[in-house]
């Protein structure tokens, strides 16, 4: 079976972060391929555990069906590498979370330099996001992400945190950037699993220690919108 659409998020003791943006993707996704999945996400959401740690995935299949797997979560956090893809963007339907997936996984398992991730370009060689990640970096005390007319998949993790600057008093731009500018900036993968993982290494360079990354601050910002299921 396809996957037509999908979204994961962290359940932490029943709790998670974002969980109406997640709701609102995935349903919104369903209904463009004439699929009302409301329902049935409102009837699994609840059935989560509320014990331990989680990454279930809601999915529909190109055959019309909706499931869910209940998948223990991961390790989170860590430092990345990251490695960028050689060509144009691979991805067939970059605005959706679903039918790229097996092809990213493939892509970013086969990246080079036992990357953490796969950085991903468009046409003009301006960084888009990763396989499995949103991007946002520093610039001053502005925090930047990719230009949104570009073809990115919305991330809830990306709209929290402009949530967060918002609320910090924090400048918010978009510009496209290539990946030799961000190399020589704080450049962060957000995702819905990790939340923050600043980018320690491109491709095969040394380890950047990053001394005064305010990693650790704006997790716990994102830690704190967590919310009871």
């Amino acid at each position: 079976m396809g996957l037509q659409v999908a979204d994961s998020f962290l359940v932490v003791d029943g709790a998670v972060r974002g969980i109406d943006l997640h709701r609102d993707r995935f349903v919104g996704s369903c209904a463009a391929v004439g699929v009302d999945a409301a329902p049935f996400w409102e009837q699994q959401v609840p059935r989560l555990p509320s014990v331990g740690r989680w990454f279930p995935r809601f999915e529909l299949h190109d055959t019309g069906e909706l499931t869910v797997q209940r998948r223990p979560a991961p390790t989170t956090g860590g430092r990345a590498r990251v490695a960028v893809h050689e060509g144009p963007d691979p991805r067939t339907a970059p605005r959706v979370k679903g039918p790229d997936l097996d092809l990213l996984g493939k892509l970013k398992a086969a990246a080079p330099h036992r990357a953490d991730e796969l950085i991903l370009l468009d046409a003009d060689g301006t960084v888009l996001e990763a396989a499995y990640s949103a991007i946002a970096w520093w610039e001053g005390e502005t925090l930047c992400f990719p230009p949104a007319n570009r073809p990115l998949l919305p991330s809830v993790t990306a709209a929290l945190l402009r949530q967060i600057a918002a609320t910090q008093g924090v400048q918010v731009a978009e510009h496209p950037r290539t990946p030799t500018d961000l190399a020589a900036t704080e450049t962060w993968l957000l995702n819905a699993l990790h939340g923050i993982r600043p980018i320690h290494a491109w491709n095969d360079s040394p380890i950047d220690p990053l001394p005064n990354t305010p990693t650790q601050t704006w997790q716990s910002h994102l830690t704190a919108l967590t919310t009871p299921l």
